[in-house]
């Protein structure tokens, strides 16, 4: 059967993304031009900072003692969980030699970036776990310079039990800086920070902005947009739980689509009947941002079996993909185009978001289509080397230069080649006993 929707969205399409782009780029240039006093304005003017930049050690200790021993504990498990999963990742790629053909020897070497700037958004929500994701990995990677940034909240400047996550996860120096301006001098190398790699990490439309519009001079993690989660269910999930799974990512804000796809219009109907009354029982604002993006952008869609539903999600290419059905080896060896697998329903997307482990820095808006999350892959450069002994020389240096002519590149050609002339010559000195 076509696909049938119980529930579609009835978003449209915003023109604001212009507006924030020429935001940005105003603000960008003024920084560049304006340097660190640039930034201490917009830090004044958006985010009523006018203290020090540039966190101390002092500060930063006066303020980690403020946060109760079982918090530490519990930031230090989700630091744990995430620090094992990324030196796992860290050990799946090696460096490696390999003799192409004889006298032909090639490799690979994985060197870690110099330095990198992680954007820990703030906001309404104090984003511990964005601190650990983005810090964690880089250190485990072997960066070795880290400036991590986060907007200040009234004159507490960034939350406690957020510097307490930046300061066990091994941030170098951190600056009370959010938002564009945070971005751009982690970028330029403002306040003693080296000039970043990279920049990384989750923030709202003007930080993903900033970033697009910085790629080029930096390496970024990726182009983010807001939130978006998917369930796929079939009749044996249980409907109060999917309800849940999706206005707990709801409530992310009013542009963070929900979707779920099902084979059982039954539990598609019960769990639009639960919606309500789980919306009903968050705390305010938290409901308000959940009702908006649940009316604008949720979607229940019925599928006529897992093969429909499988080619949605890959369709859909979501940050979230959370599997609450039956047979879950198959989905989880059918289904490729996801920012991160979440399967069955003891597992949920909250425990990636928080604690578990894999890193919740994700593509967004169908990007995972081409690519994965944040990881020590981002951190590192794999550069490959060569080098050629006389075994390999006559055939390779023929090939080049034949390839190279056939494309009209002449020089090449005869940079090739003269290796050849030159072996040529030495062999003869040999020959003649010079």
């Amino acid at each position: 059967m076509a696909r049938e929707f119980l529930k579609i969205s009835t978003a449209i399409t915003s023109q604001a993304e212009g507006d924030t782009s020429d935001i940005v780029k105003i603000m960008l240039t003024r920084i560049k031009e304006g340097g660190e006093q640039a930034v201490k304005d917009y830090a004044c003017k958006l985010d009523h900072w006018e203290q020090d930049v540039i966190l101390d050690r002092a500060a930063m200790d006066a303020a980690i003692a403020t946060v109760p021993e079982h918090v530490k504990d519990d930031i230090r498990y989700a630091y744990d969980n995430i620090r094992n999963f990324a030196k796992a990742q860290l050990a799946s790629i090696s460096e490696f030699e390999t003799e192409v053909r004889p006298g032909l020897i090639a490799g690979q070497r994985l060197i870690p970036l110099e330095a990198a700037g992680c954007y820990v958004p703030g906001g309404r929500y104090a984003h511990i776990a964005s601190a650990l994701m983005s810090i964690t990995t880089a250190k485990v990677a072997g960066v070795a310079d880290i400036t991590a940034c986060s907007p200040p909240r009234g004159s507490e400047g960034i939350p406690a039990m957020v510097l307490f996550a930046m300061d066990l996860a091994g941030a170098d120096r951190v600056l009370s800086l959010g938002g564009v301006q945070g971005v751009a001098a982690m970028a330029q190398g403002l306040f003693g920070a080296k000039p970043a790699d990279i920049l990384v990490g989750p923030g709202n439309q003007f930080v993903a902005e900033a970033k697009r519009q910085l790629f080029g001079q930096v390496g970024i993690d990726m182009f983010a947009g807001p939130t978006d989660s998917l369930v796929l269910a079939d009749e044996t999930a249980d409907p109060e739980t999917v309800a849940w799974d999706l206005i707990g990512q709801a409530e992310h804000g009013f542009n963070s689509p929900v979707w779920l796809a099902t084979t059982s219009r039954a539990l598609g109907q019960a769990v639009l009947d639960h919606v309500d009354g789980c919306i009903a029982q968050l705390p305010e604002p938290n409901a308000s941002s959940a009702r908006l993006a649940w009316d604008a952008l949720g979607e229940v869609m019925l599928c006529s079996d897992r093969e429909e539903m499988a080619q949605l999600a890959d369709e859909y290419a979501a940050e979230h993909l959370h599997v609450q059905a039956a047979d879950l080896e198959w989905w989880r060896d059918r289904l490729c185009a996801y920012g991160s697998l979440f399967l069955g329903e003891e597992t949920t997307v909250p425990f990636g978001d928080k604690a578990s482990g894999p890193n919740h820095v994700l593509p967004t808006s169908r990007a995972a289509r081409y690519t994965g999350g944040l990881s020590v892959h981002k951190f590192l450069k794999v550069v490959t080397w060569q080098r050629v002994t006389d075994e390999a020389l006559p055939d390779l240096a023929r090939v080049s230069a034949a390839i190279s002519r056939h494309e009209g590149m002449e020089g090449h050609a005869r940079s090739a080649e003269i290796r050849l002339e030159k072996r040529a010559g030495s062999l003869r000195l040999v020959a003649n006993g010079g």
